[in-house]
């Protein structure tokens, strides 16, 4: 099982501790496309998988998956969201899932640990989207899978790579990355993988993708 390689505070982390019980009893905005999502993802998924997600919040969509496959290990930067994440499992019969505070720096990444890594909602929200990329590569085996919701802010709210910034120095946003969906497609190509699928429930919302890992 991978472990984790060290465990500093990352520096958006106050931001998301902050506001974990807020998030934990905000609705799905898109109810029906997140149900068609996790649809897609079951249907990845098998019985034996070594699954990593990061940036998974309150542990919804982990726990969901859990019963698919082998073992989840399931990481977020905010300790508030994983004590939250931990109360549900304890909640639910899922015992294969473990909840841990880490960025993915953190992460130990030996090589080819993962069959399945699900990045959703985080990787417009990390320091280096290709270097995030190549490092999920890193971890999987060949052919495994990286399935990722992501926002292409660009393509739909470009000003907002104006504010960010500032909004991150004031406290009341975390960094987030403003990039086009053919950025964000060239990254996830150049990074070693092939996309099998990509799924918008409607134009400007987030990009549903699914990635196998080939040659870096």
């Amino acid at each position: 099982m991978s472990t984790l390689i060290m465990n500093k505070p990352h520096a958006d982390a106050r931001f998301w501790d902050r506001i974990a019980k807020r998030y934990a009893r905000k609705a799905v905005t898109d109810q029906a496309a997140y149900e068609t999502k996790l649809e897609k993802t079951d249907s990845y998924l098998q019985p034996d998988d070594r699954v990593l997600e990061i940036g998974c919040g309150t542990g919804t969509t982990a726990l969901h998956h859990a019963p698919r496959a082998g073992h989840v290990l399931a990481t977020d930067i905010s300790a508030k969201m994983i004590d939250i994440a931990r109360e549900k499992a304890r909640a639910t019969s899922v015992d294969n899932v473990r909840f841990e505070v880490s960025s993915i720096d953190d992460l130990d990444t030996t090589s080819g640990q993962y069959d399945v890594i699900l990045a959703h909602s985080i990787l417009h929200l990390v320091a280096d989207v290709p270097r995030t990329l190549r490092q999920l590569h890193l971890m999987l085996k060949p052919g495994g899978l990286l399935i990722s919701n992501t926002q292409c802010i660009a393509d739909s709210a470009a000003w907002l790579g104006w504010i960010a910034p500032l909004g991150r120095v004031l406290g009341v946003l975390p960094r987030v990355n403003v990039f086009r969906e053919r950025e964000f497609l060239q990254w996830i190509g150049d990074s070693g993988f092939d996309v099998e699928e990509i799924w918008q429930p409607k134009p400007k919302a987030s990009h549903y993708i699914v990635a196998r890992a080939v040659d870096a």
